[in-house]
Formats: structure tokens, sequence, C-alpha cells
């Protein structure tokens, strides 16, 4: 029997395998994350003829004689270039945007972990953050303060999450105190005055509003007292026996003068409740920031602290951080995925719905968080499309049918030439 024949069907057999790659690959074309196969031939052992020979004497050496005895598959590569991207503006479709893959798991304790590049994530009853196949996506936990750990656990958005109430501790006063207003007067009590003033919050979150009185006394001088701070009934909680009386001295120059006051503590005591960072319930006021020119009085105090707050949103940023919305205005980490990446990407093995898992050739994955360390960034909205090539892939196509072609010639003509064999014996 003719080599010839057995070299064609091991061609055919070949390109058929690379016909199977490149409808894979376009049947994908349209699959998120989805990243295409490429194949390549080797040539089988080629049979010795004849050996080759050194030159000798008044001879020549000769080259050795081979016949190949025909083609097999060489490689079958996945190809992890970045897909374009397309926006959905869903918050819940991440893409990569670089090196990295999506950590999955269906096992309880996240020991059993899968790969992806395909960022269509959605939020189930409880509010984990899964796959559409239910896969909860991993990443590191953050504690009741929101500061990120290095627990690995499920990202869920907890839509009964709270933010507790913070007490009010430091007011800073910021702005202008006109220098062009007159120094006050009895007889003309509407002139020299600047009243302002700011909410507060004690533990519990209840509002108090404070209020600030600016009366000018001299040139470059002014005179703050507190008014009142009075709760949401309009009743005062402020301590009778508190006296807080300051005086502003500005130099040349509209800023406050080295002998000036600029600091002051306002004490509140309530029952049930606190104020301040310390047993003495005192608040912190700090009037550094405030300077005197001839521009707008817009003098003012700002204070800190805030009532208890619900979870109504959430946000993805570049690093991977879930950040929740809490009613209160406030904002805090509800966890941050994690990224994984391998020596050999090329290594990792498919095993279906956009999966991928480790081989003892891709090597140990590397966990960490997007936009450091090499790993790409989270684009929010956003989903990384298949990186299919279609011109590439029809042009394979026709490589890869003429290929076909031109093998199965060989089998018929090896064909045509045995018959002829055969027909001798006539």
């Amino acid at each position: 029997m003719m080599r010839s024949m057995y070299s064609g069907v091991s061609g055919l057999r070949v390109h058929q395998n690379k016909m199977d790659v490149i409808g894979n690959n376009i049947a994908n074309v349209n699959t998120i994350g989805y990243k295409r196969g490429t194949m390549t031939f080797q040539e089988v052992f080629s049979q010795v003829i004849r050996g080759a020979s050194a030159p000798q004497g008044g001879r020549g050496g000769t080259n050795p004689q081979q016949i190949g005895l025909g083609v097999n598959i060489g490689a079958i590569s996945t190809i992890h270039t970045k897909g374009p991207a397309q926006r959905t503006d869903n918050p819940e479709d991440l893409m990569i945007d670089g090196e990295g893959f999506f950590v999955v798991s269906d096992d309880t304790n996240f020991e059993n972990r899968f790969y992806t590049r395909a960022g269509n994530f959605t939020l189930d009853r409880d509010g984990n953050l899964v796959t559409a196949d239910g896969y909860k996506v991993l990443g590191y936990l953050a504690d009741g303060d929101g500061e990120i750990t290095s627990e690995i656990g499920g990202i869920r958005v907890n839509r009964t999450e709270t933010v507790a109430a913070t007490t009010t501790k430091d007011i800073e006063l910021r702005g202008n105190l006109d220098s062009r207003t007159p120094i006050y007067n009895e007889d003309d009590p509407e002139n020299g005055i600047h009243i302002t003033d700011t909410i507060i919050k004690d533990s519990l979150g209840n509002s108090y509003t404070v209020s600030f009185k600016f009366e000018k006394t001299n040139v470059n001088e002014w005179n703050v007292t507190i008014n009142n701070v009075k709760d949401h009934a309009d009743d005062s909680v402020m301590d009778p026996a508190q006296d807080i009386d300051i005086t502003l001295k500005f130099d040349e120059n509209g800023k406050l003068a080295v002998d000036s006051d600029k600091e002051a503590d306002l004490i509140i005591t309530k029952k049930g409740v606190r104020f301040g960072d310390d047993d003495n319930n005192a608040i912190k006021i700090d009037f550094s920031k405030l300077n005197q020119y001839a521009n707008d009085m817009d003098a003012k105090p700002y204070a800190d602290g805030n009532s208890s707050g619900k979870l109504e949103g959430y946000a993805i940023d570049d690093k991977g951080v879930v950040v929740g919305i809490f009613t209160n205005g406030e904002r805090k980490a509800l966890g941050q995925l994690m990224l994984a990446k391998f020596d050999n990407s090329m290594g990792l093995q498919k095993i279906g719905g956009n999966f991928f898992v480790d081989t003892r050739n891709s090597g140990e994955p590397q966990y960490g968080t997007a936009a450091s360390g090499g790993y790409g960034a989270i684009a929010p909205g956003t989903l990384e499309m298949s990186n299919v090539d279609l011109s590439m892939e029809f042009t394979d196509m026709i490589t890869t049918q003429r290929g076909f072609q031109a093998n199965s010639r060989i089998i018929t003509t090896s064909d045509e030439m045995l018959q002829e064999l055969v027909n001798m014996k006539r």
C-alpha cells in the first residue's frame, strides 16, 4: 500500500480538527469573555531511506533520504488577548481592563475555585454577587467599619446593611468676615452683627442647631459667642453655666493674629446621649480657617457627625471596591473583588460556562486586587466581548478547506495508481 494514502488520511484528519476549532471560534463570536483557539500542525516521523554519509577520499558526502509519513496536531492554544469592550451601563457588568481573571466558587468553603473573564454578574435573593450559573464571585470582605480585610468570601450587597449614627466631634468655621462691616453700636443694632448656624448630631443621630454670633468690636477685632443650642423641638439644651465668648483678632493681611483666640470647646450635657470625642461631651470648635477681607460676608460653621442610615444603593470602582451608598449620604466599603493571574495563562483548561481551571502547567494562581500589582483595572457597566476576529477565521477557513481538498486528491490519486497496479494482472 502507498504511504501517500496514509499521509493524505492524516492530512484530512488534522484539517478536520482545525475546521472544528475554527467552527467553535465562529460559534462563540458573541460569547462574553470568550478566548479564541488556534491550531498548528507538525510533521510526523519521517522514514529514512538512506542515511547521510561523510566525504571520503575523492567522493563528497551525501544527504539523508527521507519520506515523511504525514501530519499531526502540533498544538491547540487559547489566545488570551483582551476582547473589545461593550458598554451596558449595568452596574453588575464588569470588565477587567488588563491582566487577571475573576474568581468564582460553588463551594461553601470557597476552596473549589474557577476563573473567568466573563463579568456578566447579577445579584441573587440574598444579595450575593453571582454568575449566570449561580457561582459566587469571591473577594476580600470588609469589617463593620468598612475596612477591607484579608478574609476571602463571597461578595454580598446586604440590603439590610446600616451605618451607625456618629456624634459631632468638631466644628470648623470657614469663610470671610467682611472688613468693611462697621463697628457694632448699640444705637444701631442692625450693623456690625453676623449670625450663622449649623446642625450637629448626638450619639443617637438626633439633630441640634448651633447658632454663632459675630460682633465687630473694634478695627480688625470680632467677638464670637454661641447664642444657643436647640433641639428639633426648639428647646435649648445648652448648659446655662457655659460661657463661650472669644475674641478674634486679624492682622493687616486679613489673617488671624498670633495672639488671637483660635479654639473653643462647646460642652453639651444631655441625659441618654453623648457629644464629642471624650467623657466631657466637649465639641472642639476651630476658628483658624476664618479670614477678614474686604469681600462678601460668608463665614459659616461646618460640623461633622451624621444620623444613622440604611443601604439604598452601591457602586463598584476601578479597584473593584464595592461601595455601599446609605440614606444619610455616608459611603462604606462592603468588600473588594479578588483577581487572579497565572504565570502561563495558556496552560489553563476550559471547562465550559466561560470558566477556566488551573493545571500543572498554568502555575499556581496569584491573587490580588484590581489596578495594582500588574492586575488590570475594573471597568463597571462594561463587558469584555469575544476576541474572535472573523476576518482571520474566514481566511483560516479557506486555507483549511483547500488543505482538506488537496489531501483528498492525494487519496484519490493514490487509489487510481493502485487501480492501475491491479489492472496490470489483466
